[in-house]
């Protein structure tokens, strides 16, 4: 083992694991790299783990052993028996581990030293058990919104900001209490415990609407802890990659405000969905008093056999019925009928970022037939059916014409310019945001409803059938 030791660089092995997670992360943006990407990067994992395993000076291995047998099991688990419906909430509970795994990081080197920590060591050590310690308890309240464990509407009380911001400034002062005088355990604990109410405070208000920002935002925050439990064991490789994840979870958090057209700010304390004084926001005016127009699966598919083009339009209503593969079955036989097919995909659809794009590579849809929003909007006024499964928010025309509208600015998918649009919803139910849907009402605008995946298959047998 010791001749073992000396042989291998450690420096050297984390560089290489470095270098891996840089080049993995890169090939997850595309499906055909995808895979190999996410192998890669757990060989780096992998390498990084073992060398500091190597070179740590450990005489028992067996309680490490212990738990990365406990680890793999759950994790092999969870891979296995996780519907991909379900992943939002499995990274909401991932991103909380990470932070957890930080701050126990920080007690545990906290503990150690306790009484002998340079004050830049003590400054490290309490931000990553604050940001970690913020990050459990957040992801903690986004897998409850998630799981409806509690509601996802926003939850707002009187003096909430000024709260939070008594919260932030009392850790701060322990902090510095702690700098000068490292002996303080009482206010390491304040600390930990004003982190864990503010990691609560942070999300509750946030509605399910905001959900994909929230997701990428704590990503952002677990990598952060990461890197500052990099600098706390002078760790190399955890700054690295500890860099990378808060680097890339914090440009994915501004992509998804500007498909909302919103601040980052104004996410974490606007309270998406409500009024200033917390109630629900008031349903939006039908323009000419329009009415909901429900057809039947026939009368929906005699419109689909006699269009040129169709373009399906997924959102969460499709991920919670898992009717994935029935939307790939009903392309399918559209194209075997000579129809052109393509996907949009709205940013924000669904309740993670790239949710639909899993969902829809999950049943083999071709990759070249999904479109941004940004590639599609153009095409929908030479479409001749937008088919809308279970989306709302994302294609509500109040985001472009209503200035007294929660989502006014949003960019929306323009699917009301289409010849016919056809809405699969169980019922008119509002989306995320709480709000009325005005293309329900619109006159080229037709509602089909039923469960999603139940009514797929009714059309995917219909043509099969003509």
């Amino acid at each position: 083992m010791d001749e073992l030791q000396q042989w291998v660089n450690k420096d050297a092995v984390y560089l290489i694991s470095a270098v891996l997670f840089i080049v993995g992360i890169k090939m997850l943006s595309s499906p055909e790299s995808a895979a190999l990407g996410n192998y890669l990067s757990a060989l780096a994992m992998v390498l990084a783990v073992g060398v500091t395993l190597l070179q740590g000076g450990i005489t028992d291995f067996r309680w490490i052993a212990i738990g990365m047998a406990i680890g793999a099991i759950i994790g092999f688990a969870a891979s296995r028996l996780v519907k991909m419906t379900a992943m939002p909430q499995m990274v909401a509970i991932y991103n909380g581990l990470g932070g957890a795994a930080s701050a126990l990081v920080a007690i545990s080197e906290f503990l150690r030293l306790q009484g002998q920590l340079a004050p830049f060591l003590t400054i490290v050590i309490l931000l990553s058990l604050f940001v970690g310690t913020l990050t459990l308890s957040g992801s903690l309240v986004a897998f409850a919104k998630l799981q409806e464990l509690v509601s996802g509407q926003p939850v707002v009380f009187p003096l909430q900001h000024p709260i939070n911001l008594l919260g932030i400034l009392g850790a701060l002062g322990c902090g510095v209490w702690l700098v000068f005088h490292p002996g303080g355990m009482e206010y390491f604990w304040i600390v930990a415990g004003v982190a864990l109410v503010l990691g609560v405070l942070v999300v509750i208000p946030i509605g399910g609407a905001d959900m994909p920002v929230v997701i990428a935002l704590l990503n952002s925050y677990s990598g952060i802890a990461v890197s500052l439990t990099g600098f706390v064991l002078e760790n190399n490789v955890l700054i690295i990659s500890g860099s990378l994840v808060g680097a890339s979870g914090i440009f994915l958090t501004t992509e998804m405000c500007k498909a909302m057209n919103r601040s980052i700010w104004n996410v974490l304390f606007g309270g998406f969905g409500l009024t200033a004084e917390g109630a629900p926001a008031p349903a939006t005016e039908i323009p000419g008093g329009g009415a909901v127009k429900s057809y039947s699966v026939e009368d929906a598919v005699t419109i689909m056999e006699n269009s040129s083009s169709v373009v399906f339009v997924p959102g969460y209503g499709m991920a919670a019925a898992r009717a994935q593969h029935q939307v790939r079955e009903l392309g399918d036989a559209l194209e075997a009928r000579g129809i052109d097919v393509k996907y949009a995909i709205h940013p924000v659809a669904g309740r993670m970022p790239g949710h639909m794009n899993v969902l829809l590579a999950e049943a083999n849809v071709p990759y070249d037939l999904l479109k941004d929003m940004d590639e599609i909007n153009d095409e929908f006024k030479h479409t001749d059916v937008a088919l809308v499964i279970g989306a709302n928010d994302v294609v509500n025309p109040a985001a472009n014409e209503d200035p007294s509208s929660p989502i006014y600015g949003m960019p929306i998918l323009n699917v009301e310019q289409s010849r016919h649009v056809m809405v699969l919803k169980r019922s008119m139910n509002p989306g995320f945001a709480g709000i009325e849907n005005m293309l329900f009402y619109r006159e080229n605008t037709l509602m089909v409803f039923g469960d999603a995946r139940a009514t797929l298959s009714k059309m995917v047998d219909a043509i099969s059938q003509d």
